[in-house]
């Protein structure tokens, strides 16, 4: 074989190999990703660790003197609490004018709005109104939080930040189910999001799957 020849058949060899390596990278990436948790991962590999927020609330959490950890299975006389001094704002506040179109966008119309869903069959915690649809201890603090948010850091938070912040608590409220849910969400390729998870959005998705744990607080 000429030394040319063999220059050749040499670089064929190192684009073989090259090649192979190549391939063996792009294996080894998918694999990782697959089992890391994204699109097409079976249901069941969320944990409610992954879900919950935690530590305390930016701008209210001071004042009302609440933590998401406040709201825990482990406590339930300290999540009955926290629940409560967010219903008790319901009870006491009321809003009207711009206040109360921005309260009924951000808890009956913005992505369907948000509900107890799981203590009742309401469309919504409020009606369209504005009055409260359902009278679980979980409505009245997702609704009581809204309003405060609304009337005291109206201008801190937007609609949508406020769905968010109502819809972290939601998920607080029955964390089992939501686990199955994000899990279901995942496996659709849908962005894990406090606001998918807890708004109306994609209400149900998570029906048919077996889910564990139930509400934390009483209904």
């Amino acid at each position: 074989m000429s030394k040319q020849n063999r220059n050749k058949s040499d670089m064929e060899f190192y684009v073989q190999i090259a090649a192979i390596v190549v391939l063996a990278g792009l294996l080894m990436y998918s694999f990782g990703k697959t089992s890391s948790g994204v699109v097409g991962e079976v249901i069941g590999s969320v944990s409610t660790s992954d879900i919950l927020p935690t530590g305390l609330p930016s701008v209210y959490g001071n004042e009302l003197k609440i933590a998401y950890d406040d709201v825990s299975p482990n406590d339930p006389r300290l999540a009955d609490s926290t629940i409560k001094v967010l219903a008790d704002i319901d009870r006491s506040e009321t809003l009207t004018g711009a206040d109360l179109q921005r309260y009924i966008d951000v808890l009956y119309n913005i992505e369907g709005g948000i509900s107890c869903e799981f203590c009742c069959g309401a469309r919504s915690v409020i009606r369209e109104d504005g009055s409260a649809a359902c009278g679980c201890a979980h409505s009245y603090a997702m609704r009581g939080l809204a309003k405060y948010l609304i009337k005291f850091h109206g201008d801190e938070f937007s609609d949508e930040e406020i769905l968010e912040e109502v819809a972290k608590w939601k998920v607080l409220f029955f964390p089992g189910i939501h686990e199955t849910k994000a899990a279901v969400l995942e496996s659709e390729g849908i962005e894990l999001t406090f606001t998918n998870l807890g708004s109306n959005m994609y209400r149900g998705i998570e029906e048919g799957q077996q889910s564990g744990g139930g509400m934390v607080g009483g209904c």
